[in-house]
């Protein structure tokens, strides 16, 4: 069983020694896993304490209390961000201010946890912050080792699916026991939910398969001569009923005669990540102005959308995998931050280019080369 080292930085006693007994034979397990987590306890009563115990061993979470004698919580919380320690902090006090939570975000505290909590909530907020530390520290490791560790990570990923699940075997229970009455119409509310739920999950693996292919070198490709006219009209086709949901409307134009080499199922996969990012991050009532056309010894496909934007700072971002762009305009739209990277590595097989400009609150505009 793989142990993590939780120091506690408290200066009450009583809270330190609760949180032990709760800990003590508390085990945190996720089915990726081999082995659970348990948990090795320290204690330290003030932040210069805490701050030399970082300084002599490692240290896995910290559970850091704000009102401490000497310096205070948050001034432990900047030190330790400038150490650039691989630890894990979790805010416990009474006194959660916006203020303080602002700057203790902003240090890298991973969440709060307000005082008097129960144990039930502690647990929970460990194995929250237990998953977020391994997460964490497999990204570092992906970076460093390849595409075996990748993998791992992919099989990470694919416990998210586990959330959704739970909600809509709720929601099915609550409907087999017809928990609010017999009228049909009372469940239509928890059966949307649970289609949005299916339709992201479906998404996600879909997108997993894809990029584990390209990752692997599995992928068969079939390359012949393709109408890429016939392939962009069926991706419009596939992202219509999205667009009717959110009356945006959808404009195309492209030349004749558009016959490349290709496969056909890579064209469609970039076509349909192009049009449901431009539907999805549009405006209602927006457009989406898509057009295919010959250039020289190439061909430039333009999706052109009247959407929210990008900012400058985060269009470098946009391929990377696992990367959404959050923000208060994006935080209810779904995705598994898969799909631009997909795109880009599809591109790649072609020798082609991919570029973007974008202006916030205005809209965005993909152009996509590809050689002949």
């Amino acid at each position: 069983m793989e142990k993590l080292k939780v120091l506690i930085v408290d200066d009450e006693p009583g809270i330190r020694s609760g949180i032990e007994r709760i800990l003590r034979n508390y085990t945190v397990g996720f089915p990726f896993l081999d082995e659970d987590f348990s948990f090795d306890i320290i204690e330290a009563a003030t932040g210069e304490e805490a701050l030399d115990i970082v300084n002599k061993e490692s240290v896995d979470i910290i559970l850091l209390d704000n009102k401490l004698p000497g310096i205070q919580g948050i001034e432990v919380l900047e030190e330790l961000n400038k150490m650039k320690i691989d630890a894990a902090v979790m805010m416990i006090t009474s006194y959660a201010s916006l203020d303080i939570a602002v700057k203790a975000t902003n240090f890298g505290a991973f969440n709060f946890v307000p005082k008097p909590f129960t144990p039930s909530e502690l647990k929970t907020a460990m194995e929250g912050i237990s998953k977020h530390l391994f997460l964490k520290r497999m990204t570092k490791r992906m970076k460093k080792e390849g595409k075996e560790i990748r993998f791992q990570f992919l099989s990470v990923l694919s416990h998210e699916l586990k959330s959704p699940l739970n909600a809509i075997e709720g929601y099915l229970n609550i409907m087999q026991d017809k928990q609010v009455g017999d009228n049909i119409n009372d469940y239509m509310a928890m059966i949307d939910r649970s289609l949005v739920r299916i339709k992201g999950m479906r998404g996600l693996i879909m997108d997993l398969l894809d990029l584990t292919k390209l990752e692997s070198g599995k992928k068969t490709r079939e390359l012949k001569r393709i109408d890429l006219g016939e392939i962009a009209r069926l991706a419009i086709h596939t992202i219509e009923p999205l667009a009717i949901q959110r009356n945006v409307k959808l404009n195309y134009d492209a030349d004749d005669e558009l016959i490349i080499t290709a496969d056909a199922e890579e064209i469609e996969i970039i076509l349909n990540n192009l049009l449901s990012n431009a539907v999805k991050y549009n405006k209602e009532n927006g457009e989406v102005h898509f057009n295919i056309k010959k250039k020289d010894n190439a061909v430039v496909l333009k999706v052109e959308d009247t959407g929210i934007g990008i900012s400058e700072e985060h269009i470098s971002k946009l391929f990377q995998e696992f990367t959404r762009i959050k923000t208060e305009k994006t935080r209810d739209i779904s995705g598994s931050g898969l799909g631009l990277s997909i795109l880009k590595k599809m591109v790649d097989l072609y020798h082609g280019t991919v570029d973007v400009q974008s202006t916030p609150d205005i809209g965005t505009t993909f152009v996509i080369t590809l050689p002949v």
